[in-house]
């Protein structure tokens, strides 16, 4: 029989909900943003970021795109996809890896990158921090980053083992 695990406590609930609640506002805002300054969606915006901001070559591989955004190979694809078509980023083999596939940004992709991240960035800073101090910030940091560790120490969705057939969990 599975254990289960003891009910959240009301300081931890009241923590889980207002975390929720901010990162459900906030998305939406930025995805807002986004799509009226620059037609992107969120993932795409980060796609873009991770290549044109992160990236000293402007290129990576698309697992580690889809280890470092948490979406799933398939829609990671259907993406760079979208972003292909619209001249934003090219698909090439991986030099390293003939079965992995490289992309990287195009001029008009750090371009358009250029274009929304002003307002992304005003975005961000108007909702989130805004009314927290530069110090409440720091320690909203240190807090989340043990989190974050944690939760990215257990293996990506991208690199989770594939379903082949049969039926899935919930339904047929």
């Amino acid at each position: 029989m599975p254990v289960t695990p003891p009910p959240l406590d009301p300081v931890r609930l009241g923590a889980y909900f207002a975390l929720m609640d901010v990162a459900s506002l906030l998305r939406h805002a930025v995805e807002q943003q986004l799509r009226e300054a620059g037609e992107l969606s969120y993932v795409q915006f980060q796609l873009l970021a991770r290549l044109g901001l992160d990236s000293p070559t402007g290129s990576h591989r698309m697992t580690d795109l889809a280890d470092g955004v948490v979406y799933s190979r398939s829609g990671l694809t259907y993406q760079a996809g979208l972003l292909e078509k619209a001249g934003l980023v090219t698909r090439s083999p991986s030099p390293d890896d003939e079965r992995g596939v490289t992309v990287t940004i195009t001029d008009a992709g750090r371009a358009r990158l250029a274009e929304v991240l002003p307002g992304h960035t005003e975005v961000v800073s108007r909702l989130l921090f805004e009314p927290l101090s530069h110090a409440d910030a720091e320690a909203l940091a240190q807090l989340l980053a043990p989190v974050r560790e944690h939760m990215r120490s257990t293996p990506p969705r991208s690199a989770a083992p594939r379903r082949r057939g049969g039926a899935r969990p919930g339904g047929s």
